[in-house]
């Protein structure tokens, strides 16, 4: 906790504008402990993500109980989404479970534009994934910024 503060007070990043993600398999591997330490990060005001749902053994008591912002529905139900019954249910699910539970909604891996029309039919909020733009070094990415 003490090193967030010291990264944020030395950069003066507004803790609002700091996504800080934690895969599910690591809020559940200790899920009490994992609930005081998201819930420190979430007074200091910065945001939260929970990385990789679906891979894991989320409960969704926990689900509803940690303070995130945001659900990134993992690439793995994204893939088939155009094509595949399941994962379609799977991403139309996970996307109405975030936003009935107050959250934004990433969906991860996405390579084409029929996933990306997919997930945006079906509201998610924002997309990561080759379709936006392959891994960038730094210069690569104060040059893509213009």
């Amino acid at each position: 906790m003490d090193r967030v503060r010291t990264i944020l007070k030395e950069t003066r990043i507004p803790a609002k504008a700091l996504l800080l993600e934690i895969t599910e398999s690591v809020a559940m591997e200790r899920a009490q402990g994992s609930l005081a330490k998201l819930a420190e990060l979430k007074e200091l005001g910065v945001q939260l993500a929970l990385d990789d749902f679906g891979t894991g053994y989320s409960s969704l008591a926990y689900l509803k109980r940690f303070p995130i912002d945001v659900l990134k529905i993992d690439q793995s139900f994204v893939r088939g989404v155009e094509f595949d019954a399941k994962d379609a249910a799977l991403g139309i699910t996970s996307i109405d479970l975030a936003h009935g539970l107050n959250l934004r909604v990433i969906a991860e891996g996405v390579e084409t534009e029929g996933q990306r029309e997919f997930l945006k039919k079906h509201g998610c909020d924002e997309i990561q994934g080759f379709l936006v733009s392959r891994p960038l070094t730094a210069e690569g990415f104060r040059r893509r910024l213009g």
